[in-house]
């Protein structure tokens, strides 16, 4: 079994940051979320994989040999966004004949019985209730819940609240890339995009039976407040209050958070709920709630619930006060 992995979106609802990071590899807990799906792909046996690489994709690649180079690595370009089902036929010739494939959204992180999907005797698409399906592609169920009858892609008037996760178990590749090879050449020169879901519904017309399965926690990481959110609940499930950390410098570390190799640190508070990447500095500063990127440098700031990318440098006023007795002073800078 494959696994795909498209990752060429640009990511514009995290702009600033995704004008020069790829989505995929902004980190949350430690790591990229491009890390997190990896390694969960090879926690029930897969090696090979295709990324469907388009915006920034050499930043993708070079992650994916630097920090992963025991995988077996493919690599497909999307030139233009077309959408995700052209993303996925981009592979079709990366894809054995009728091979099962396991399709991962590249900004998704999920938890979830994987190895029992991998192992089911179907193609099951993943699935999770949610309160504006409008906004997803949404699968329709039998009357027993025991097969998808039917998804569509964003509905304006959705008959289902399942939204599909971004996870696709897929037995009947042949019958998928054939499915996409028809809308790729119907498709009109206007800038309509190819639907995964489109495709799919095509199988099942045909026959092909699709059951679902319900995804315990989703983390779709393409806002910045889902981002932090993501972060913050995989530093409590990760137990990263149990790893020991360096002595830094006259500073206060409140648990949980994620501080990287060659990260220095003094004169600061920060926690709980930050990430710090690799080779940051950080001095006279109080972080919660925050990411802050690799090589960052940051000096007499207070942050709460801010992405700051790598290599950024913040300097922020250092104060000498002389406050007499019952005096309250804001500076804030609210007013």
């Amino acid at each position: 079994m494959k696994a795909i992995i498209p990752v060429a979106g640009p990511g514009t609802r995290l702009r600033p940051h995704t004008y020069t990071q790829p989505k995929a590899l902004i980190p949350v807990a430690g790591k990229p979320i491009l890390g997190f799906i990896i390694e969960q792909l090879q926690g029930v046996g897969v090696t090979e994989f295709v990324f469907v690489l388009g915006y920034l994709g050499d930043k993708i690649r070079s992650y994916v040999e630097e920090k992963h180079p025991h995988i077996k690595a493919h690599f497909t370009i999307q030139e233009k966004r077309e959408g995700l089902g052209h993303a996925i036929w981009t592979t079709k010739q990366q894809i054995g004949d009728n091979e099962e494939i396991l399709i991962v959204l590249g900004d998704t992180i999920i938890e979830v019985d994987l190895q029992a999907v991998v192992e089911s005797a179907h193609s099951s698409l993943g699935v999770k209730k949610v309160e504006d399906p409008w906004n997803f592609g949404v699968a329709e169920l039998s009357p027993d819940h025991s097969h998808i009858l039917k998804v569509v892609e964003k509905p304006k008037f959705p008959k289902s609240n399942l939204a599909l996760v971004g996870v696709y178990k897929i037995k009947e590749s042949d019958a998928l890339f054939t499915a996409l090879d028809g809308l790729v050449a119907s498709r009109p020169d206007d800038g309509t995009e190819v639907h995964l879901a489109d495709a799919i519904q095509i199988m099942i017309d045909q026959g092909i039976y699709f059951t679902s399965f319900k995804v315990d926690h989703w983390y779709d990481c393409g806002k910045v407040e889902i981002l932090l959110e993501t972060n913050a609940t995989l530093l409590k499930k990760h137990n990263f209050a149990a790893q020991p950390l360096p002595d830094y410098d006259n500073t206060i570390i409140i648990q949980p958070v994620s501080i990287a190799k060659g990260a220095r640190i003094a004169n600061s508070i920060i926690g709980p709920n930050v990430t710090i990447g690799e080779d940051a500095e950080i001095h006279y500063s109080i972080l919660t709630n925050s990411i802050i990127g690799d090589f960052a440098r940051l000096n007499h700031v207070i942050l709460k619930r801010s992405v700051i990318g790598s290599d950024a440098y913040i300097k922020g006023l250092s104060q000498s006060l002389n406050i007499g007795d019952n005096t309250e002073i804001d500076l804030s800078g609210d007013n």
